[in-house]
């Protein structure tokens, strides 16, 4: 099997683990883009293969041409819902850390790619795994030269040695949670554990941040954490999954949690378990927004009584509902964390009320609309000079 066919394989199923895709607004997984790369085996005839390069939105919002891939989709762990998992039976493909690294390199030379997100199937063991994962990265960033994004995933039980290294190299580390506490995750992934195999590595990168020098990591700074949930694949309730997902904002600084929908793989034990709707998803998306940018408490989440939020209003919406219909918000003394809990307001939005109204009295919904604010969507909720907004009434 040429290099082109592997990384085609290895590329072709990445859409399962989402990695910077820009998830706020849509109900679903971007759909990854697919590139023809000619065959780059030295000597052989020169043939189309699919490669599979995902639209991807890094933490400062600059839009890249993203790479993700494992290095092997051989793995010795049997989680329940994995299409990598132990005794499947589909064609798997591997790179060494080399010749990953060189076809990496010349799909950047073809602006094929711009990044790469690398991950790796677990064979044998954690830890050696995860040595392959740093070599491969420091192939790419010091004999190649690459200074792009790069993602690196931390493998269960990798040791905390290899987690500072890791975080030498990368942009971005990850640890996969799967589950939002140790019940839940036997139910996925009955051979891993919680506590010792994925949630301390996440403890390490924050004890790192605190104690090491930032010059030490990649670019003079340490790299951002993420984690991902499989979301309704072991049964838990939003309420578990966004109460550990605000631990984790608080207490390790994640900058954020990923989570995808459960969708059932041929050949698995979890095969004839129904998919979870998208727009849970999406609802999770938002409300762990909510949690990290918008001053919203985990009790502020408007969950139904088996602890999962509504799924035909969006968070914030449905708690401005029950909170602010019987007592709009006075636009011109509210303060930020006020303002940004109102639907159609967001911080930037809640920073241009400030500066505008330092100048004069907002009084009408069109002033709202030129600091671009979705002012329809705002005015139940909000008092413009002590009056409530003149507006347009729904139809249905």
């Amino acid at each position: 099997m040429d290099e082109s066919e592997r990384l085609g394989l290895l590329t072709g199923q990445m859409d399962l683990e989402p990695a910077e895709e820009h998830t706020s607004a849509r109900p679903a997984c971007y759909v990854p883009s697919q590139h023809s790369v000619p065959d780059m085996t030295p000597g052989q005839p020169t043939r189309e293969k699919d490669v599979f390069v995902h639209a991807a939105q890094l933490p400062n919002g600059k839009q890249i041409k993203l790479l993700k891939t494992l290095l092997t989709s051989a793995c010795e762990r049997d989680c329940f819902y994995c299409p990598f998992r132990a005794g499947r039976d589909f064609r798997r493909a591997t790179f060494k850390p080399d010749e990953f690294a060189q076809v990496f390199m010349e799909l950047t030379r073809k602006n094929i790619a711009e990044g790469a997100f690398i991950s790796s199937g677990i064979a044998g063991g954690g830890v050696r795994t995860q040595d392959k994962l740093i070599d491969t990265a420091e192939i790419m960033r010091t004999k190649y030269g690459f200074r792009g994004y790069l993602h690196i995933k931390i493998m269960p039980g990798a040791q905390k040695e290899q987690v500072y290294r890791a975080m030498q190299l990368a942009d971005r580390v990850s640890i996969n949670l799967e589950a939002p506490n140790t019940e839940r995750l036997a139910k996925l992934a009955p051979h891993k554990t919680f506590i010792e195999e994925l949630f301390r590595p996440l403890q390490w990168v924050e004890e790192i941040r605190r104690t090491q020098p930032s010059y030490k990591g990649w670019n003079g700074r340490w790299p951002s954490t993420v984690t991902q949930f499989v979301a309704g694949g072991s049964d838990e309730s939003d309420l578990e999954l966004l109460t550990t997902t605000s631990w984790l904002m608080k207490n390790v600084s994640l900058n954020r949690a990923y989570y995808s929908a459960f969708r059932p793989v041929p050949d698995t034990p979890l095969e004839n378990k129904p998919a979870v709707d998208p727009l849970r998803e999406h609802r999770l998306y938002q409300a762990s927004f909510l949690l990290r940018d918008y001053g919203f408490d985990l009790e502020d989440m408007p969950f139904a009584q088996d602890g999962n939020l509504p799924l035909p209003t969006d968070p914030k919406l449905a708690w401005a509902q029950m909170n602010l219909s019987e007592r709009p918000v006075e636009i011109n003394r509210a303060e930020k964390r006020e303002l940004m809990r109102i639907p159609g307001i967001g911080p930037k939005g809640a920073e241009a009320i400030l500066r505008a109204r330092s100048l004069s009295q907002l009084r009408d919904l069109s002033a709202l609309k030129k600091l671009g604010i979705v002012a329809e969507r705002a005015a139940p909720y909000v008092l413009l000079d002590g009056k409530q907004a003149a507006r347009q009434p729904a139809l249905f």
